[in-house]
């Protein structure tokens, strides 16, 4: 195999702020939850979602150039038949000349959009939301998050690739038949003895490739428990051995890894990468005197710190576990794909007008000027990167929502614009006027299996 020389120029990872206690999940299944907390996907999000808003925050600590490809993995994917990272494409506002792919299936779908964007100069984009049946392993010890790298020069990078290897291995570990809602996992025991022997090889011959005979980090991810748990042992490291910060993530947990080591390395340290997943893959890093100015602005550990407890009760029902008596009102009407398609720009990247004349910004776009009159002198304008602030809000119990009440608040952004949004993850308590909001791309429903994403205002 050949080795060739990548280059991470920035990352950015998304935690949902949403914990829930595992003394919860422990005392409500009879089982020993541990101590800590789950990290939790809302009601709103999903692999998509979480995806934008990794990629949003690689993008803003990158170089001014956008993508020239956008590559997805998830073991979650929002839609079968369609490719979601289209949508994270649209999200981004990307040209049209992007391309734009799916990595989907299995948690080796990772390390296969990180070579791929690295070759190609591109986008990867790690996110999953993690389904287990109540009282399992993977709802005790699983995690929703995501996390996105961008590739470029190496004379511009953070962090370049000395070496990689492959190995590849049929054998039943883990697996997930189309359309069940959770995983299962043959003996943990069975899947450890295979994956052992694997990480020793793979190890030995990419530090070898690389010329390396210890490192100072080692990241081991693995959808197999027994394997995150004698990580330590496999490979000797002058700092020390991590593996994904919120437990099993699916296809996000080796970003997620990444980008933790990422926030605490020094330039000129080296970092072994291991994802055992049907078969074992392994990258060798070196970072670069760029990294700590190339660094995300929010670590994982902070993110990690900053989430809130949401009740065991309420994360069954968001995730579909629970039949609970539903809003008695009507369910929102379902998105149709032809006024989606005509209000792309709008819909996806939160695109409206400026007037050229007067300088009216218009939400939603529109083709004559509210203020001034003139017609058809628009110039489209993205406000998702943008900050506002609440001019008004409305607190509704009684809108159908999976997580009552429903916030909607009307939002002046900063250089002008005002809108009317609903409020994710909104606490009614210490939302006020005046409060300072951002955007976040999220799903306003699903009917008949289609799901109606859109922007939301976030607390900042």
């Amino acid at each position: 195999m050949t080795t060739q020389r990548l280059g991470i120029t920035s990352y950015g990872t998304y935690l949902p702020s949403h914990r829930v206690p595992l003394t919860e999940i422990a005392s409500a299944g009879g089982a020993g939850g541990g101590r800590g907390e789950r990290v939790a996907a809302s009601f709103d999000e999903d692999s998509t979602t979480m995806a934008v808003a990794a990629a949003r925050a690689a993008l803003a600590g990158g170089t001014d150039s956008d993508p020239r490809a956008v590559y997805l993995a998830t073991t979650s994917p929002a839609y079968a038949d369609k490719t979601n990272a289209v949508a994270v494409h649209a999200a981004l506002g990307l040209g049209r000349e992007a391309f734009a792919a799916d990595s989907a299936g299995s948690a080796r779908g990772a390390m296969a959009a990180m070579l791929t964007a690295g070759e190609s100069g591109g986008l990867a984009v790690l996110s999953d939301v993690i389904t287990g049946r109540p009282g399992s392993a993977d709802e005790r010890s699983g995690g929703d998050g995501a996390a996105a790298f961008t590739y470029g020069p190496a004379e511009t990078a953070l962090a370049t690739v000395l070496a990689r290897a492959s190995l590849s291995e049929e054998f039943l570990d883990r697996w997930r038949v189309p359309g069940a809602v959770a995983g299962s996992q043959w003996e943990e025991r069975f899947g450890l003895e295979r994956y052992l022997p694997l990480i020793t090889e793979i190890a030995k011959e990419t530090l070898a490739k690389a010329g390396i005979a210890q490192v100072d980090h080692v990241v081991v991810v693995s959808p197999n428990s027994g394997v995150t748990k004698r990580a330590a042992n496999l490979v000797p490291a002058v700092i020390g051995t991590t593996g994904s910060p919120i437990g099993y993530a699916g296809a996000a947990g080796l970003g997620l890894a990444l980008a933790d080591v990422l926030d605490r390395a020094e330039p000129g340290q080296s970092i072994l990468l291991v994802s055992a997943a049907d078969g074992a893959d392994a990258l060798v890093l070196q970072t670069t005197d760029r990294l700590p100015d190339a660094r995300q602005s929010v670590s994982v550990a902070s993110q990690l710190a900053a989430g809130r407890a949401l009740p065991y009760f309420t994360y069954l029902n968001w995730r579909g576990l629970l039949d609970r008596e539903p809003p008695r009102r009507p369910e929102p009407e379902w998105a149709a794909a032809p006024p989606s398609a005509r209000a792309l720009g709008w819909k996806f990247h939160f695109a409206g007008t400026r007037c050229a004349t007067c300088g009216f910004v218009h939400l939603p776009p529109a083709r004559i000027c509210k203020r001034c009159g003139a017609i058809d002198t628009m110039t489209a304008e993205s406000l998702a990167a943008r900050e506002g602030t609440i001019a008004t809000y409305t607190v509704d119990r009684l809108a159908f929502s999976p997580s009552p009440p429903v916030v909607d608040a009307v939002v002046d952004f900063d250089g002008g614009g005002r809108y009317s949004l609903e409020v994710a993850d909104a606490d009614a308590q210490t939302l006020g006027v005046g409060t300072r909001v951002g955007l976040t791309f999220r799903r306003l429903g699903t009917t008949n299996g289609v799901h109606n994403y859109f922007w939301k205002a976030r607390a900042l």
